[in-house]
């Protein structure tokens, strides 16, 4: 009996006194983060609200903004200011962070004030990247990681996602604004009114942006015809949206039936090797009704509407074929206060893990798969395969740098 009350010792259990243990315990390391006004590229958005800038401070982090770099986005130098983070009205001096976090690419202005080793979270804007861009990143040896290519724990891209989610439902409220008469439009209600039918809308693309601006049309009371090449895509909106809607693969005889009698056409294609497929051509625009609606989301990426020119958020629509173009890049950024938001909900819990990892930035990165595949320049080296391609640079695996001499 005496021996079911002896002791278990365990190798596992420390018996190391108090004093030891306090003397080895973990201290994370505070960070210092930059944020400067991006005001390019038609940009309105902000990487962190207030209330993100509180959290990372008050878990003994730094955060510096620049002088009304949240306006566009309804957040004023107070507001930060009041949340612990240092306003300055010097750009070069929210180039000293260590952490540089922008919503917009890095513009030429920039450039000068990077320094070596620094982490600059941006977007990248493909369809007008150019090797100069990539070289001058790659000569300030600065570690470059693109916000939109950033995975989550599911292999998911969380910036993207968000944006696509939001440029949906906008394209809908922007088809929606455009077809009033104050706008030239046809003056057409969406949903219509009992013994009057609703609008058309057709929407080319059924990936996120897609399914959003379905769920944002359906919800108007509009009819709703999607197309896409891809099968698995159209069931999956047919299964998310919760109701039975005209589904068809892109057949360019069906399509251009379709949209002569559309009230709005949504290009919401996602693009293939960078660029999206034009699927509906000039003939097919110049058939559509008078006073309809063309929004051309894919326009980031090449449009899929031969008609499309790029427009921005100051002058955004344009009159072809007595159709209304509205193609403005980086729709998300027209809905700012939303937008900066989402984003500021993935990058905080970010930066806050990363101020509790020691080490160098190598330990920043390792064990990190979603960060390490958005990052595609690391310390003097191209480490993106796809950018290496196309640019001609000669490509480096960042896994390989990470495992080494950690």
């Amino acid at each position: 009996m005496a021996s079911k009350n002896k002791p278990i010792i365990d190798i596992s259990f420390a018996y190391n006194p108090l004093e030891e243990t306090l003397e080895y315990e973990y201290k994370k390391k505070a960070v210092f983060i930059g944020i400067p006004n991006d005001f390019s590229y038609n940009e309105n958005r902000i990487a962190l609200t207030p209330q993100a800038v509180a959290t990372l401070v008050q878990n003994g982090n730094k955060v510096r903004v620049e002088h009304n770099a949240g306006k566009a986005s309804f957040y004023s130098d107070k507001d930060y200011s009041e949340a612990g983070a240092e306003i300055a009205h010097d750009k070069a001096n929210i180039f000293q962070a260590d952490i540089i976090l922008k919503t917009a690419p890095i513009v030429k202005d920039e450039f000068p004030l990077l320094k070596e080793n620094q982490i600059i979270f941006s977007t990248i804007h493909t369809p007008i990247l150019t090797k100069e861009y990539l070289q001058n990143c790659i000569d300030k040896k600065i570690i470059a990681i693109a916000l939109g290519s950033i995975k989550d724990d599911v292999g998911h891209f969380p910036v993207v996602r968000s944006m696509s989610q939001i440029a949906g439902i906008n394209s809908i409220q922007i088809a929606s604004h455009y077809l009033s008469n104050n706008q030239n439009g046809k003056g057409v209600l969406l949903g219509g009114i009992d013994g009057v039918p609703p609008a058309n809308v057709v929407i080319i693309g059924a990936g996120m942006v897609g399914e959003y601006a379905t769920r944002a049309a359906l919800g108007c009371g509009a009819q709703v015809k999607v197309f896409d090449n891809s099968i698995y895509r159209l069931m999956r909106l047919q299964r998310t949206v919760g109701q039975t809607v005209f589904t068809s693969v892109i057949d360019p005889i069906l399509l251009s039936k379709v949209l002569k009698e559309a009230d709005v056409a949504i290009g919401a294609l996602k693009p293939k090797k960078g660029v999206v497929p034009m699927v509906v051509t000039e003939s097919m625009v110049a058939q559509m009704k008078k006073g309809a609606v063309i929004i051309d989301v894919s326009i980031d990426n090449g449009g899929c509407f031969e008609t499309s020119e790029i427009t921005t958020h100051k002058k955004p629509i344009f009159i072809k074929h007595d159709v209304i173009h509205y193609c403005v890049p980086n729709i998300a950024s027209g809905v700012s206060r939303t937008s900066s938001k989402a984003i500021s909900n993935i990058i905080m819990p970010l930066i806050l893990s990363i101020s509790e990892t020691s080490g160098n930035d190598k330990n920043i990165l390792y064990n990190r798969p979603g960060l390490v595949a958005a990052t595609y320049v690391y310390k003097g080296k191209m480490t993106s395969k796809a950018l290496s391609q196309k640019f001609g640079f000669k490509y480096t695996d960042l896994n390989l740098i990470l495992s080494s001499n950690l």
